[in-house]
């Protein structure tokens, strides 16, 4: 490939990411961001809130949204994967809370889509907040469906 289309393809991966983004109404009331998105990697930000504290004495945000910001990461992932899947839906999403995060700190998602079949993506997905060297907030894995079109083979690029 030359230059001039891998950054057209990273370009139309940025742009998928962030069109996904802005279709979900709980990302925008989350003010979740695209900060990164590679061949089926994505990693997304959430600005900590006192909309979405789960526990007004401590300040820690709820594991929800948090919930929220891996599972749209893995979406995020899989339509950014090579494969170009046209849409992606959630089958099952395990996530294990490592710890609380940092209350008044940005909580950052990174998710790997690394393994790919005919209908099924599989993700990898780690939360951290700014306190990195405490380790990550929350780890997932995920299975997500892929459509990809009538005929496919997805969206063009």
């Amino acid at each position: 490939m030359t230059d001039d289309t891998d950054a057209a393809t990273a370009e139309a991966r940025a742009r998928a990411a962030h069109q996904f983004i802005a279709a979900l109404p709980h990302c925008r009331a989350l003010s979740m961001k695209v900060e990164d998105v590679g061949a089926g990697e994505a990693t997304i930000s959430m600005p900590w809130a006192a909309d979405i504290v789960g526990d007004p004495r401590t300040g820690v945000v709820h594991g929800g949204a948090v919930s929220a910001l891996m599972d749209t990461t893995g979406g995020a992932a899989v339509l950014s994967h090579p494969t170009a899947p046209v849409s992606t839906a959630t089958m099952d999403l395990r996530i294990d809370y490592m710890r609380a995060a940092t209350p008044h700190q940005v909580i950052t998602a990174r998710a790997v889509c690394h393994h790919v079949t005919r209908s099924v993506a599989f993700v990898r997905a780690e939360a951290f907040d700014e306190d990195t060297d405490k380790g990550p907030v929350a780890v997932a894995n995920g299975a997500f469906t892929l459509d990809r079109g009538r005929d496919g083979g997805g969206r063009a690029q």
